[in-house]
């Protein structure tokens, strides 16, 4: 998909003309399309492939026992099939998401109960599984030292003096989500507007996504191409803007509209698992958009990120 660019940290932590080249394409491939293919990340690629592995023993586990960790969207712990659909973002009725997921977040507590119940949950962990944790974590850990890297980046492909997101970032909310897929003989055939994941951006700031290739894959929208497969390389990650920096570029960087494809007939034991870490800010954090001539519209009212984000994830929640 050539409206993807594709981008070397490696060549940014030069700096230099190497760096400012980096820079610029981060600024264009954002404007085409919200989405970018990241190379140097650092990222050690045993780690996700680990974590993969560990997911796929939790999935393949006896709905019966997952149900011990059931939560609804927004939670810590699995989310069962049939509890998400993520075209409801968009105002559209679609079944449900063909999906489960396990998830996890931020549990750094603030001593705010309401804000703890709603941003710091305490994070589950299945007995079944006991490597899940270790390894889970450290991969958050990564997930968002790398995350902080991507918006240094991106205040610097604006050019702007300072990188705001250092202060709106000291105790962000995050949620990983390993979403696992399964095959068209398991789920049957898809319902009429029926995806994995139906068509939606993202709600924060930073998407990371380590994902595997399928024939029912990732699919990226832009103006200039609709619905393309995103690309796809192994030693790359997969990175897309949420609304929340796309509301704080003034609209000059689209927020990445992606949907992941149903089970293909022509590949009914496709089986995948995805690795998706969101990033968002301190729940409290004031964003406020920039004005033109950065900003592409006229500049609107600070937004708190806690509430941004609620009136999504409702949105997508089933029951």
């Amino acid at each position: 998909m050539s409206g993807i660019a594709s981008v070397d940290l490696a060549s940014w932590r030069a700096g230099g003309d190497a760096a400012r080249a980096v820079e610029h394409e981060v600024d264009e491939g954002l404007r085409r399309a919200g989405f970018l293919l990241v190379h140097g990340h650092g990222i050690d690629p045993a780690l996700p492939g680990a974590v993969r592995a560990a997911a796929r023993r939790f999935f393949a586990l006896p709905d019966e026992v997952k149900q011990r960790y059931a939560v609804t969207v927004g939670g810590r712990g699995w989310i069962g099939p049939g509890r998400e659909a993520n075209g409801y973002a968009e105002g559209t009725e679609t079944p449900p998401d063909l999906k489960e997921t396990f998830a996890v977040g931020a549990d750094t507590a603030t001593g705010d109960p309401a804000v703890d119940r709603m941003w710091f949950l305490p994070n589950v962990w299945p007995a079944e599984v006991v490597e899940l944790r270790a390894l889970l974590t450290e991969y958050t850990a990564a997930m968002r030292t790398l995350s902080d890297e991507l918006l240094a980046l991106f205040a610097a492909a604006l050019t702007l003096p300072a990188n705001p997101f250092a202060d709106l970032a000291a105790l962000p909310t995050w949620t990983c989500n390993i979403n696992h897929y399964p095959p068209l003989t398991d789920v049957g055939a898809p319902e009429p507007g029926q995806f994995r994941i139906g068509p939606h951006t993202d709600f924060g700031t930073v998407t990371v996504l380590d994902r595997e290739p399928g024939a029912g894959g990732l699919q990226v929208y832009t103006e200039a191409e609709g619905w393309a497969d995103a690309p796809y390389d192994p030693a790359a990650l997969t990175v897309n803007i949420g609304d929340l920096l796309a509301y704080w570029s003034g609209a000059r960087w689209p927020s990445g509209r992606h949907r992941v494809l149903p089970p293909q007939p022509d590949a009914p034991e496709e089986d995948l698992v995805s690795l998706i870490y969101f990033y968002e800010l301190d729940h409290d954090a004031v964003v406020t958009p920039l004005a033109p001539p950065i900003g592409l519209v006229e500049q609107g009212p600070p937004v708190v990120s806690a509430d941004f984000l609620r009136i999504r994830l409702d949105a997508i929640t089933i029951g």
